[in-house]
């Protein structure tokens, strides 16, 4: 099914302060290969038939290209972002003022969240899986619950190597997920072994090489090149894998997800 997608140039990509565990400001960084492996993503979602929109890079922003962090939409319905740190908290207003001049129903948040970082949609169930612990108030779940009137699996994150729970836990068709079990709490991966039992189960190399963070449309899985473990999981599972080269953004703490929120309409 053709999908459709927002991401945004990493035009000025950098990496100028750290906020996760995964960002060294005194690694070097190669904006030029960043905006040519961005634009390989870009190319392989468009070869498989999907549509992506862009949503201009603003200076002084080098997160921006992680576009998946600016809003979460389910049904034609847009609930915003509303970031932890002070450094991309002005991102907010870039994907605010995009979905509106688009004509999509805003709903701007009172809590704290970080869009489809921490949000992710389920559509066989129609449920949503939220993620909390690092960046993600967990107010925020129901108060995305009461905007896109759907139910919230609350899913307390551990680990903050995988900070965001599409580090940990991503859709692949209808209805079934794959998960990190180390990256959530006790009860949180009972819940997700009692809601997807036939759940592809990820390991911590899987997790390390952001084989988490990929992009499915039911199908073909858009995986990170390094997560070789996880491309032989979900190949054996019957998912053809679309392999993207996002080494350069990985220096920010992200990659093929990361890059990519979906338009669901």
């Amino acid at each position: 099914m053709s999908r459709t997608y927002l991401l945004c140039p990493p035009s000025h990509f950098d990496v100028s302060y750290a906020i996760n565990p995964w960002m060294d400001t005194s690694a070097p960084v190669d904006t030029a290969l960043a905006l040519r492996q961005w634009r390989d993503l870009c190319e392989a979602l468009t070869a498989h038939g999907h549509t992506v929109h862009t949503l201009d890079a603003e200076p002084g922003l080098p997160d921006m290209v992680y576009a998946a962090n600016g809003a979460f939409m389910v049904d034609g319905t847009v609930y915003g972002a509303r970031f932890r740190y002070p450094q991309r908290q002005p991102e907010a207003a870039s994907h605010e003022k995009w979905f509106r001049a688009a004509g999509w129903r805003f709903v701007a948040p009172t809590e704290t969240n970080e869009g489809e970082g921490d949000f992710a949609y389920v559509p066989g169930p129609g449920l949503i899986l939220a993620g909390y612990g690092y960046r993600t108030d967990p107010r925020a779940h129901a108060e995305a619950g009461e905007a896109l009137g759907r139910p919230v699996i609350s899913l307390k994150l551990v680990d903050d190597r995988f900070y965001h729970l599409d580090t940990a836990l991503a859709v692949l068709d209808d209805h079934t997920i794959t998960y990190l079990p180390q990256a959530f709490s006790a009860s949180s991966r009972k819940m997700l072994r009692q809601l997807f039992p036939g759940a592809v189960v990820a390991d911590e190399a899987d997790g390390l090489a952001f084989g988490l963070n990929l992009v499915s449309d039911g199908v073909n899985v858009f995986l990170n090149a390094e997560a070789r473990g996880m491309a032989a999981k979900l190949s054996a599972r019957g998912f053809t894998v679309v392999p993207v080269d996002l080494s350069e953004l990985k220096k920010g703490g992200g990659s093929v997800k990361c890059c990519i929120s979906e338009l669901r309409f």
